[in-house]
This record gives structure tokens, sequence and C-alpha cells, in this order.
């Protein structure tokens, strides 16, 4: 059985004092001795310095920094200079995204899928980066097919991706669906569950709309009937997607990638439950 692999995602801070808290954060979650810590790039690019920034602190530190890097409103010549600046850094891994547009942008630059931006990447750099691509258990919100979106899936793999992160979900039958439907058509690589702990249902709940992300109607109306109780809903929370998480790592998920939200206690809490340290 090969080595399953644990992964945190964080997103850049805006201010000082998140940067402080984060640092902390990540010092808790280095104890768990993680495969890297990603970082998030905002729409069009819009976080890139703060993105950056958190990426050398990370690799300063001595942990292996994963970031993100989305082609959507971006040129060859400037992921260009973003790669030659990873690899001068050391860098060896990537999650390559499409991305957003920022509102109110309309040019989408000179890439317009991932799979593209994963092409352009082997072209430039061969080997050098380990590959991470996006899956959608659920199908991408702007799909417009179940199949279309495995065949967009499987084109990035094609295009030179070495393991895949998952979107969010809470039914676990979507995911082995997938994986399943994945193999059948020829696909190997690793596709590691992405798992978002519940400790407040209203940004949940909007994170979800918008990402197309589905909370299963039995598990919203409970949150919905906790309030404002966050403590119970944090606690209720941590039962729901520890038993997600179990049920994953039995069923032969290859690891688990955790949307931290730049907490440390949730995804630390879920982590001791499940036995991993």
């Amino acid at each position: 059985m090969t080595e399953r692999t644990f992964s945190f995602e964080f997103f850049p801070p805006k201010t000082a004092e998140g940067a402080e808290k984060l640092r902390a954060v990540r010092a808790q979650l280095a104890q768990l001795k993680p495969k890297f810590f990603s970082v998030t790039f905002g729409a069009g690019g819009s976080t890139r310095d703060r993105t950056f920034d958190t990426v050398r602190e990370i690799q300063a530190s001595g942990s292996e920094a994963a970031p993100h890097l989305s082609c959507i409103g971006s040129t060859r010549e400037n992921i260009r200079d973003i790669l030659a600046d990873y690899q001068g850094q050391g860098i060896r891994h990537l999650v390559a995204l499409r991305g957003d547009l920022p509102s109110g942008t309309l040019d989408a630059g000179e890439f317009n899928y991932a799979n593209e931006l994963v092409e352009f990447i082997r072209n430039e750099t061969g080997d050098w980066f380990e590959i991470e691509v996006a899956a959608y258990p659920e199908i991408h919100p702007q799909a417009r097919s179940w199949k279309d979106d495995l065949a967009n899936f499987k084109r990035k793999v094609d295009a030179g991706a070495d393991s895949a992160i998952t979107q969010y979900f809470f039914n676990a039958d979507a995911y082995f669906r997938f994986v399943e439907e994945t193999r059948a058509m020829g696909v190997q690589i690793p596709v590691v569950p992405g798992i978002m702990p519940i400790g407040n249902y209203v940004q949940l709940a909007r994170f979800s709309d918008a990402c197309g992300a589905e909370i299963p109607r039995w598990l919203r109306k409970k949150l919905e009937s906790y309030g404002d109780d966050l403590a119970s809903i944090r606690a209720f929370g941590l039962d729901v997607v520890t038993d997600l998480c179990d049920r994953l790592l039995a069923g032969g998920a290859p690891g688990l990638h955790f949307y931290t939200m730049n907490q440390a206690g949730p995804t630390t809490t879920i982590w001791q439950r499940l036995g991993l340290s």
C-alpha cells in the first residue's frame, strides 16, 4: 500500500496581524508533519504578492510549500516569471488551477483551461514540479454535464498532472463514484479528498453556494437548528467531518487535504480523533 499523504491549505493573510496569527497556526500544524502546505492565489492573481510572501515563509521554515497558480487573467510571460521565481526558491510543488476572473474583468488572458496551464508548466520546466490539479466529485458548477466534467479532468491528467485534490464535499459516495469512473477512463493518479472542517454554518453555506459544493439537506437542517450556538455547531461539525474522513480513509482514499481557513484547532482535533499522529 502506498503511503498516505496529508496536507493543509492556507490563504494569504491581508494584515500584519493575520500574518503573525498564521505563523502560529503553521507552527502548530507543522508538528503533524504534513507533506506540504498549499497557499491560495486570488482571482486573476489578486493576492500574488501576499501569496509569494507566505510561500517564502513556509519554505524558509523547513516545510514544503505548494503555491496555487491560476491561469485565468494571466499571460505566458508572467506565468513563466512566476515559475522561474519558484524554481529559484527551490519550490518543487504546485497546485495548477484555472481560477476565476476578478469581478469586472473581461480579459481571460492567454489560457482558458487548467490543462493548458499544466501543459505549459511541463513544457517550460519538465519534471521539476510535482503538479496537483483540482477534481470535482459533485461536478464543477460550470460544467455542462457529468461526462464533460470527467473529460475535463482527464485532459488535465493527460497534460501532465501528478495528483489531484478535490473540492470539499460531505457525501463520501460522490467521491468514491468519481474515483471509480475516472479509473475506468484510465486515470491512475491519486485523487486526495479535500476536507472542510465545519466551524461557522453561515460562512460554510456561502462558500458552498459559490463553489458548487453540496451540503446535504439533513446536514444543512441540523446546522440551521443550532442557530447562533457556535459551540454546538462546532461540536456537531467535528463529529460529521471526522466520520467522513474515517470512511474515506477506510475506503482507500490516498490521504486528506484540509482546507484549514487559517485555523489550527478544528483540523488538529479531527487529526487526533482519527488517530493519525
